[in-house]
């Protein structure tokens, strides 16, 4: 068990460390399960930009909820690792599945043909800016849709990533307020 005796931090013991990464893991193994699992619904009149809308206003929603129950767990940084193992996930699974189905309904939307492996392989290379060149977008929608999620990155890395430690360094100072 490590402690420490520095104000407002909290002593974890071995076990919430241990339990945090298996929560961790857990989220991140469920949202890739679900991405791999989930047969693709090709309806090629669908909108991309509708469906991209919805899937970027569902990832916002589990943020504010993230948040939410960072803010008021009794461990609000390991909550904090289990929410970041959520929401980053989550935001490259909903632009590899954007990118799946664009690739779909148009064969000709990237440099290739694209399944799941590599959609998700693309959208990572893309948020970690590496960008290798092996997959480009080919069309405008495509082009816009990557467009957006470089945009989407930088709010990731900026906002989300602050939103969460935001909230867990208020749980912390709820926690000494009340004497917790």
């Amino acid at each position: 068990m490590a402690s420490t005796s520095m104000p407002g931090l909290q002593t974890f013991a071995l076990s919430h460390l241990v339990r945090t990464g298996l929560r961790a893991a857990l989220s991140t193994t469920l949202l890739l399960g679900l991405y791999y699992v989930v047969p693709i619904a090709h309806h090629p009149h669908a909108s991309i930009a509708l469906r991209l809308s919805a899937g970027l206003a569902f990832f916002v929603a589990v943020l504010m909820n993230e948040i939410r129950l960072i803010s008021k767990h009794d461990r609000p940084m390991l909550r904090a690792a289990v929410a970041m193992a959520t929401v980053i996930p989550l935001f490259l699974v909903i632009f590899s599945w954007t990118y799946l189905v664009m690739a779909q309904s148009d064969p000709g939307a990237f440099g290739g043909p694209l399944d799941r492996t590599s959609a998700l392989y693309f959208t990572v290379t893309v948020f970690s800016t590496v960008g290798f060149g092996d997959i480009t977008p080919k069309t405008d929608p495509a082009r816009l849709v990557v467009t957006v999620q470089m945009l989407a990155d930088l709010a990731v890395i900026a906002v989300v990533i602050r939103l969460i430690l935001g909230a867990a360094t208020r749980g912390i100072a709820r926690q000494a307020e009340s004497g917790e």
